[in-house]
């Protein structure tokens, strides 16, 4: 290759690079839609592949099914919880006592058992206060959410029409050979479909679980803490002890001591060992992923990609350990391998 050939092939190396991150930060926003799109396109791939080579039908008729079918299956619930928590913000704006009141509670019981005051009438002034500011933010976040899906709905569409001739480009363009190649597929196929189906899965049995725990032991708003349980469950390590220590807590300041250890015994010996259990299986039937890979993966995931970080995380992390041992076995071991002179 002589110097002309050289200036072409690093300047045009340089001008995707540069419009690759404008392109890259004016997307960012929409990043939660385009993974979203990336994951369900990865679930509904073989059932694509089914209606248009064995069923015979049309590829565009056959993506518009399977967007039709993501719909009902994901968007329906998603947009009811939306509406459920927006009614609940509602609510707490139009009458925010009913939120302070059991703060103030929780605080007279406390200066009762302790004789520490911890909500003076500064730091109630400023909860009040701070309410409107946490409902616009949540508001501007469904906000937010509500785009993404519909970007992620847009795309999938045409990922599915676009299928095998895309997959095929992005096999062209990958720097690896064959063997390499199939493998980092195969492991994002693996760990896409373990967290996209195994993290809602977990999440709903915890939060049924714990909902069965909350009626036994009479807590109050069952349905709103079975709700922030399920959420609880992709946060690393507390997890869902988030929710039900405070609720036990609460009995205990309230005298009930009954409940308060019969929830607590019940958090600690069901709600979070069913986590540990659920876990153990789906990574031994769907990925065998090394638990500090999902737990570290959550912790990095979760500010660069939003909440699409509980599954992207732990793969942002499985590649790079499998990228640093494609390089050790081609580079490294290679090398020590090499005849001695």
């Amino acid at each position: 290759m002589n110097i002309k050939e050289q200036y072409w092939k690093y300047s045009l190396i340089v001008i995707i690079l540069l419009m690759g991150v404008i392109i890259f930060r004016q997307i960012t926003p929409f990043l939660g839609g385009l993974l979203g799109a990336l994951t369900i396109y990865i679930l509904v791939r073989n059932q694509m592949i089914h209606l248009t080579e064995t069923r015979k039908m049309k590829r565009s008729f056959s993506a518009f099914l399977i967007t039709l079918e993501t719909v009902l299956v994901f968007l329906v619930p998603v947009v009811l919880t939306i509406w459920l928590l927006v009614n609940k913000l509602q609510d707490i704006n139009l009458a925010p006592q009913t939120f302070i009141a059991p703060i103030q509670q929780t605080a007279v019981m406390i200066k009762e058992k302790t004789g520490y005051d911890v909500l003076g009438s500064d730091t109630l002034s400023f909860i009040v206060s701070l309410l409107p500011r946490i409902g616009q933010a949540i508001m501007g976040g469904i906000s937010s959410l509500a785009i993404n899906l519909f970007v992620m709905m847009f795309v999938l569409y045409f990922m599915l029409i676009g299928g095998q001739k895309m997959e095929s480009y992005i096999n062209d363009i990958l720097p690896f050979n064959e063997t390499n190649t199939k493998d980092v597929i195969h492991e994002i196929n693996m760990i896409v479909r373990s967290n996209a189906i195994g993290i809602p899965l977990l999440a709903i049995i915890q939060g049924g679980v714990a909902m069965i725990g909350y009626l036994i032991f009479g807590a109050p708003n069952i349905w709103l803490l079975g709700f922030l349980t399920c959420f609880a469950t992709v946060i690393p390590m507390v997890g869902t002890a988030l929710v039900w220590v405070p609720v036990a807590a609460y009995f205990a300041l309230n005298g009930e001591w009954f409940n308060a250890i019969g929830l607590f015994a019940y958090g600690g010996l069901i709600i979070s060992q069913l986590d540990n259990l659920i876990r153990f299986i789906l990574q031994k039937k769907m990925a065998d992923i090394h638990p500090l890979i999902t737990i570290f993966g959550v912790v990095v995931g979760l500010p660069l990609f939003g909440f699409m970080g509980v599954i992207f995380g732990p793969l942002l992390l499985s590649l790079f350990f499998l990228f640093v041992d494609m390089f050790k076995k081609e580079y490294l071991d290679s090398r020590n391998n090499l005849p001695a002179e």
